[in-house]
Formats: C-alpha cells, structure tokens, sequence
C-alpha cells in the first residue's frame, strides 16, 4: 500500500507533523470579547515558528493554549497526535525572566520540574542529564552556582536547560530574552538556534521583534488584530545556520519589510 508524502514547494519531502491546531477560536466574558478566531497551525518535526502582531492580537493567549494552560472555545489542539486538555511533561515552556529559585542551585532548579513530576530519587537520577545540558549551553562549572551569582544571559541559559530536562516534543517560548540588553540578546537568539538545532527541537517563539523572528523562524505567523487571525505564514528563505551578519543582507531587509508592512495595515490585512 502506498503512503502519501507531503512535500515542500522544492519537492522534497516535509518532516512530520508535531503540533497542530485546527480552527482554534478563543472567547472572554460570556463570548463578548473575541481573543482568537479560527487560527490554524502546524509546527513540524525540527522546525522553528515565531508569532508577531500587535498589542491585544491574541500571540499570549495562544501560547496559553498550546501550552494547555487554557482551554480553547472552539477548536482542536493535538501534540504528537494526542488532544492537549492540560499541561504535559512533553510541553516545555519558557517565559521573559528565568524564575529560577533563588535558594536552589543551578543544576537543582533544572531537575526541579523531575522532582515535582515523579519525586526526588527520579530527580537525583536526572542529574547527568543535567550537566550534559550545562555544557551544551556554556555552564560548565557553574552546575552549584545559586541564581543570583548569575548574569541575566547565564539565567535565561539555566532556564533553557530547565525546559530541555523532560525532554519536551515542542519547545514554547515566551518572549524569552526581552529583558536583555540588545547584545546579550543576539548573542542568546545565536545560542537557541544552535541548541534547537543540536536536539532537532521543534519550537514556537512569542516576539514583538521583527529581526528576532527573521533570524530565528523557518515560518513567520503574521496575526491580525483583535480578533486574533492569521493573516499570513511567511516562509524565511535563508540559509541555515543563520549568523548574526545575514541581519545586514538585502534579503533580510526584504522579509523585516514585508512584515513589517503587513502589521502596519492593521485591520486592513
């Protein structure tokens, strides 16, 4: 029997499908206030996703769903082919400060959600994967280091570890280094994309930034304002590994301005 193959437009043959929301809709206040309508996604397996729109588009509210912290009105929600109704340990989630607990190690908090999840002797039994994840993010040595010996760039890196420990099928990030100087940020959209791409991990960013989503994104989610809509998925024809110098390429500045020209038409997308 033969199997269909989804292919891309080159015509080779697209990885598998991981996440997928199909005609989510999201309502407040006895369905007065409409947050999400109709919003369909696939994430593949190995891929990289941003969300970009305006204030009150409803970026935060989806990622609330994908992450099974609220349910949708309408709609489903499926992870490796199985409905999210909760939080899953195969859902990693990181959010804009490291909220690491300040009276545990470094290597502690990272084997924290194993410990809370299935007990301290499951957690004990974690801790080289643990290390194995301090090295690949650049904290070797610091493994018994307490948050608050740590730069905001370190901390986001022990939060990354944090979300990698179980594991996770998808990766959902919060606008993670928005609280970082423009530098520190570069250089730690450079060191996810590099992680992401050691553990093949699929993943879906929340930004406000154009340049961020371009650098990072396979596929660029363009939402319309209130109600939240998808206008467009813009594909990111660039090279892989992405460097920070492509930032200063014609082709980059063709795609920020695409967007950007579509957010600036608003309720005209």
């Amino acid at each position: 029997m033969n199997t269909a193959v989804a292919l891309d437009k080159t015509g080779s043959p697209l990885s598998e499908p991981v996440y997928e929301l199909s005609n989510v809709s999201k309502t407040y206040a006895r369905n007065l206030v409409v947050a999400l309508e109709d919003v369909s996604l696939t994430l593949r397996k190995g891929s990289f996703t941003s969300v970009i729109g305006s204030s009150g588009c409803g970026k935060s509210t989806l990622l609330k769903i994908m992450a099974g912290l609220i349910p949708p009105s309408q709609g489903r929600v499926t992870l490796q082919g199985q409905p999210v109704t909760g939080t899953r340990r195969d859902i990693g989630m990181m959010f804009q400060q490291a909220t690491l607990f300040p009276w545990k190690t470094a290597v502690e908090n990272i084997v924290l959600p194993i410990e809370i999840r299935d007990g301290k002797a499951a957690a004990t039994k974690a801790l080289g994967k643990a290390h194995e994840l301090l090295e690949i993010v650049g904290l070797k040595g610091f493994e018994d280091v307490y948050p608050n010996e740590l730069s905001g760039g370190m901390a986001q890196r022990a939060s990354i570890c944090r979300m990698l420990i179980t594991e996770p099928a998808v990766l959902l990030l919060d606008e993670p280094f928005s609280a970082l100087d423009e530098l520190s940020r570069d250089m730690m959209n450079m060191e996810l994309q590099r992680i992401c791409r050691e553990q093949d991990a699929t993943a879906f960013l929340v930004t406000h930034s154009i340049q961020e989503a371009v650098i990072l994104s396979d596929e660029i989610v363009v939402m319309k304002p209130r109600p939240g809509r998808v206008a467009e998925v813009v594909k990111v024809d660039l090279p892989r590994p992405r460097t920070l110098d492509m930032m200063t390429t014609p082709k980059f500045g063709e795609i920020v301005d695409y967007i950007r020209g579509m957010l600036d038409k608003g309720e005209d997308l």
